[in-house]
């Protein structure tokens, strides 16, 4: 649009010889404006340029699971301002979940403090060990589902780990690390509900979301274009993912539509609800942190390409720990593909 406007105008200078000038311009123009930002990660320099080429990723965006920074170990800025935080107060700062069963829970049978465990909580203490030597040395706070975001552009956290999908709306907010595990959409309803999944057994129930969730923003582009019915009630939302749950439990809400992941860790918990029909999604759950904190990102990046490689320690030992119970013992369902990055240059 910009280029017929400058033509149009160009009309009236003259044709070729304006044309010529406006070049010159434009060209001077270039080398004289400095970039508004530059860092070097392992010798790779992220200018304007590569803004401009993250903001376009936005808005072209179809497969946002592959809009993230390639791997790095390099502290950069932000990573040094953790490093540099004195005594008590020297940890990672973390967004977690701790009502979500095997994910980032308290059991009160742990016969411990109950302190936080799950398969959340164990990349969480990785990220930990690797960034300041300490599994340990981390903050914990728990954050509500719709709160995810803004306790990351607020600065309260350091990053989300809380089963949150990378969506092409939230990579507008905040920066994504590569995807460290694969679900998808699916329907939680009572066993003796004529419910049968994502289709028109739906109509005229009423289905509780957590607000801010993907769960929720899928129902309601489907209920604009049809697919799901318009008589189906999605006005149910609620701060955490759990509460659905409980309001199915109450007898408030007809079904709970969630991650299929987090649907099967419920249904572990009350026996007297079940999954119903498959997963009507492919979603990737992702590590979030601010957009402009590149080194971090690279820098988890990097975690997670060993973590996935630790066959002894790390992703496929957390998974058969906590969730082979509830998704199956075999791991490939669940496990992302092999990482692919954007090109920053």
């Amino acid at each position: 649009m910009r280029a017929r406007r400058l033509r149009a105008s160009l009309r009236g200078w003259g044709g070729v010889t304006a044309m010529a000038v406006v070049c010159a311009l434009v060209a001077v123009f270039a080398l004289c404006v400095p970039l508004s930002h530059s860092d070097v990660v392992d010798g790779e320099a992220v200018t304007q340029a590569t803004r401009v080429t993250a903001e376009k990723a936005e808005e072209d965006c179809e497969a946002p699971e592959k809009q993230t920074l390639s791997p790095s170990s390099a502290d950069g800025d932000t990573i040094k301002a953790i490093k540099n935080r004195e005594g008590e107060k020297r940890k990672l700062i973390v967004g977690v979940d701790q009502n979500s069963y095997r994910w980032g829970y308290r059991d009160p049978n742990s016969g411990r403090t109950a302190e936080l465990e799950g398969f959340d909580i164990d990349l969480v203490h990785r990220i930990a060990e690797d960034i300041l030597g300490d599994p340990d040395a981390v903050q914990f706070k728990a954050i509500p589902t719709d709160q995810r975001i803004p306790a990351i552009q607020d600065g309260r956290v350091d990053m989300v780990v809380r089963t949150m999908t990378i969506n092409c709306d939230r990579i507008k907010d905040v920066a994504f690390s590569a995807p460290y595990f694969k679900t998808g959409q699916q329907v939680l309803a009572p066993k003796s509900s004529p419910i049968k999944g994502y289709d028109d057994t739906l109509a005229g129930r009423r289905i509780c979301t957590a607000a801010g969730s993907t769960a929720y923003s899928t129902l309601e582009e489907d209920q604009k274009d049809g697919t799901l019915p318009a008589t189906t009630d999605i006005s149910g939302t609620v701060p955490n993912q759990l509460d659905c749950l409980v309001r199915l439990q109450l007898g408030e809400a007809d079904a709970v539509v969630t991650d299929g992941a987090l649907a099967a860790s419920q249904a572990a918990q009350d026996p007297t609800v079940q999954l119903k029909g498959d997963a009507f999604t492919a979603e990737y759950y992702g590590v979030a942190m601010k957009k402009d904190a590149d080194d971090l990102v690279r820098r988890v990046n990097q975690i997670l390409v060993d973590y996935r490689e630790d066959t002894a320690n790390g992703w496929q030992a957390s998974y058969g720990k906590w969730l082979s119970a509830t998704l199956g013992k075999d791991a490939k369902k669940s496990e992302p593909p092999a990482p692919q990055y954007r090109r920053t240059t």
